[in-house]
């Protein structure tokens, strides 16, 4: 689906982005090589009881009804990928603040290979400060340009989940929708080539 384009917006910006790779690696202490180096993507997405609704498979002729719930439960998924692996992370919480992302980084170093660095790329959120990574020595965060979400492939990883799982849902309450979003984001992991078809980019590999 299409989605709108912030007049802000710079394509510049963007392009001088796709080639960070060698900057942001000559900055990491020691001075890891390419080739050691796993990109990997992050995002949050806010699931809850003011679910989407989507498209239904019914007889034809007939359009077929989903509840669509009035409440105001929510709870947040922090969630990364790693298309070269295959792999992602996710820690789900009731809010955003943070701790929560400095708990989700180290859930990426815990899963970063000995030898090789990770290099985390996620937008401008007033909680991604510049300090999250500095008690980790294998992790570095780097920052999306102003207004451009589309550079980030997790964000389809949002949209697969609620079509496939998660919309056309109702929620009881807070712990049934950890429930739920933990067990679609499951059924996400299940096949690896999925993580990498869906995420990967041609311009994570430009090395100049």
């Amino acid at each position: 689906t299409s989605r709108s384009k912030h007049p802000s917006q710079s394509q510049q910006l963007q392009d001088d982005f796709k080639r960070f790779k060698t900057e942001t690696i000559l900055k990491i202490p020691g001075h890891i090589s390419l080739e050691a180096v796993d990109i990997w993507f992050q995002d949050e997405a806010r699931f809850g009881q003011q679910n989407t609704t989507t498209r239904l498979w019914a007889e034809r002729g007939t359009r077929p009804r989903a509840v669509k719930q009035q409440q105001f439960e929510y709870a947040y998924l922090f969630g990364s990928v790693c298309p070269r692996r295959g792999i992602a992370e996710a820690i789900v919480v009731p809010w955003l603040n943070k701790e929560i992302i400095i708990q989700h980084l180290n859930q990426i170093s815990q899963v970063t290979e000995y030898g090789r660095h990770a290099v985390v790329i996620m937008d401008r959120a007033g909680w991604h400060t510049d300090d999250i990574a500095e008690q980790f020595n294998n992790v570095s965060i780097n920052k999306l340009p102003p207004y451009s979400p589309e550079l980030n492939p997790i964000e389809q990883v949002w949209s697969w989940l609620r079509q496939h799982y998660l919309a056309n849902q109702t929620f009881t309450n807070y712990n049934d929708i950890v429930d739920k979003v933990c067990s679609a984001w499951d059924r996400f992991l299940e096949s690896t080539d999925r993580v990498t078809d869906m995420c990967r980019r041609e311009w994570i590999n430009l090395t100049s």
